[in-house]
């Protein structure tokens, strides 16, 4: 499927890996793939982001609000992370909590052989690769571009990234409409 991506798609996931690197994140999301998208000259997607008033800068802010929530969950309900943190390196000592950022076991003893760096990808961004190939189809296009990237993450509409969107007051309808009128016609 990759060799059907255009060079800017490939920039786009491109720059999801490094967006996710950067907000220091173990994942790779379709929040990320939206930034991936508004970072630097996305094509399309990024031309029909940018008229629709997404900005970066507010996609990182909503990330970070979003995905920080698990920690201000806990301590409402009065488990502080750090103290938990501390006490399991106090019992089972120094660094235990790295246990957890290793990959799986795999065979007798071994571990699964990830590359430095190695940031999965969710279920949902997968499944937004996956409908960007049939969106490209549907529009009888020979190549996955940043446009259908978008189309993809719109047609799932559950992720992070369609949250975002919404909240920020944009019909993903329209949005979609938007996207499909700016795609290049041969």
């Amino acid at each position: 499927m990759f060799e059907r991506f255009t060079d800017r798609a490939r920039q786009v996931v491109r720059g999801a890996v490094s967006a996710s690197e950067q907000m220091g994140h173990r994942h790779v999301g379709t929040e990320h793939l939206l930034l991936g998208m508004l970072a630097g000259d996305g094509g399309v997607a990024h031309t029909v982001l940018n008229r629709a008033g997404v900005r970066a800068e507010e996609v990182k802010v909503q990330i970070e609000r979003f995905l920080g929530q698990d920690a201000e969950a806990l301590e409402a309900i009065g488990i502080d992370l750090e103290a938990v943190k501390a006490k399991i390196e106090e019992t089972f000592g120094p660094g235990a909590m790295d246990a957890l950022d290793r990959p799986p076991r795999r065979g007798w003893f071994r571990r699964r052989a990830v590359g430095e760096g190695h940031r999965p990808f969710t279920p949902r961004a997968k499944k937004v690769l996956e409908l960007s190939l049939r969106e490209a189809l549907a529009l009888k296009n020979n190549y996955i571009g940043t446009e259908h990237l978008l189309l993809g993450l719109i047609r799932e509409g559950k992720g992070l990234a369609a949250k975002i969107l919404a909240d920020t007051g944009l019909d993903l309808v329209e949005l979609r409409e938007q996207t499909i009128a700016a795609v290049p016609r041969k």
